[in-house]
């Protein structure tokens, strides 16, 4: 039986890849979108629902599918205020899973950050340790949380401070063993094929997925 699966954030960096591979995998025969704006040139098996993220509950009756994928995230520079930046960054995934849980939709899988912490000093960590917390109050069986390290990817918008630090990254790499391993880069496509083929199976046991083996999952196919 085909399947139906959900995207909020398709028009980010692994949203992006997490639709294109959705397409093009023949078991799902439904992609709904939901999101703020309308991205054209896609396939029949695409739904787009346009709105204010801000309130996902308008799309109650709509959010209906056998697996939900929130790649929904936002930054300080796009971002500055930090309640906006909350209502984002925990506000959509939080609300994407209550929504999930109330329609009955077995399968959640997130993507957060490494360092999530919910008793963190850090305001990034701490609103990502908050959106891991409550997301798991949920209690939706199947519940997948990705924690990449730095995303590594062609982005649409210029970020030239994280262009540098990627640069960085990549000269130091080499240097990451053991349990610096985490810490290398996470390829933004590698995080969208990890998503689908943790949905597509029955051997994951882990609820918390770090960007070390984020990697390794994604090559399973």
């Amino acid at each position: 039986m085909k399947k139906t699966a959900i995207i909020l954030g398709a028009t980010g960096l692994t949203g992006s890849h997490l639709l294109k591979k959705l397409i093009e995998d023949n078991r799902y025969d439904n992609i709904k979108l939901f999101s703020r704006s309308k991205i054209e040139g896609l396939p029949a098996k695409v739904s787009q629902y346009i709105g204010n993220l801000l309130n996902l509950e308008q799309f109650k009756s709509q959010f209906k599918a056998n697996e939900v994928y929130c790649c929904i995230g936002t930054t300080k520079a796009k971002t500055p205020n930090k309640d906006t930046y909350k209502q984002i960054d925990y506000g959509i995934p939080v609300a994407a899973a209550k929504l999930s849980k109330a329609n009955n939709i077995n399968t959640f899988l997130v993507v957060s950050a490494l360092g999530a912490n919910v008793n963190s000093t850090v305001f990034y960590n701490k609103t990502k340790g908050e959106m891991e917390r409550d997301v798991l109050k949920q209690n939706i069986k199947n519940t997948f949380i990705f924690r990449p390290s730095l995303i590594g990817g062609q982005r649409k918008e210029h970020r030239t401070l994280e262009k540098i630090g990627l640069a960085v990254f990549k000269v130091i790499q080499p240097l990451f063993i053991g349990g610096l391993k985490k810490y290398k880069i996470t390829a933004s496509e590698d995080i969208a094929q990890a998503m689908i083929n943790v949905a597509n199976s029955t051997s994951v046991a882990n609820v918390i997925i770090n960007s070390n083996a984020i990697k390794k999952i994604s090559k399973n196919t």
